[in-house]
């Protein structure tokens, strides 16, 4: 849809971020086919389930623990529509563990997503001004490599070689 009130600098292309649940949804988000990237904090639950069943992992006191949600199964969508995604992740976030951020690195991977993936020594909601476990420097690392995918998926593009100019690849293009 477009907007109301277009911005003049607006290029008309949507990037999504979010932090947290907020993160899940920019991932959702990020499947709808005007979207171009998505810059995710610590997705909460991206990990669990799978389409047509319950996923099933160990629970940290036996047993296991089980969830319907089919977001990490769709992702291969993002491959066939060109989103680029920033992954975001503190590896002391309880909500994410390893083995959860292994598993949507390895669905990124097995996809052929255009993606960048980062983990940093920092809790869950590391970015949040407020509290313990805001860290001020990781923050505005974070937000800069945000700031760099926008700039580069939502602003003009890459740029047609002139004519005449000698060309390696018939896709070659400049920034």
């Amino acid at each position: 849809t477009e907007p109301h009130h277009p911005h003049p600098a607006c290029t008309g292309k949507v990037g999504v971020m979010g932090f947290c649940i907020g993160g899940h949804l920019a991932y959702r988000a990020a499947l709808h086919p005007e979207v171009r990237a998505a810059a995710v904090w610590y997705p909460t639950d991206i990990h669990k389930g799978s389409p047509d069943h319950v996923m099933r992992r160990p629970a940290p006191n036996g047993g296991f623990m089980g969830s319907t949600c089919n977001t990490c199964h769709r992702t291969p969508e993002f491959a066939a529509k060109g989103t680029e995604l920033l992954m975001i992740f503190g590896r002391q976030d309880p909500h994410i563990d390893a083995w959860g951020r292994k598993r949507i690195r390895q669905a990124l991977m097995d996809a052929d997503v255009c993606f960048s993936w980062h983990e940093y020594n920092g809790q869950h909601a590391f970015m949040r001004d407020e509290g313990y476990r805001y860290d001020a420097e990781l923050a505005i690392e974070c937000y800069q490599k945000a700031i760099a995918l926008f700039r580069r998926k939502l602003n003009e593009g890459d740029l047609p070689v002139p004519s005449g100019q000698y060309v390696t690849a018939a896709v070659e293009s400049r920034h």
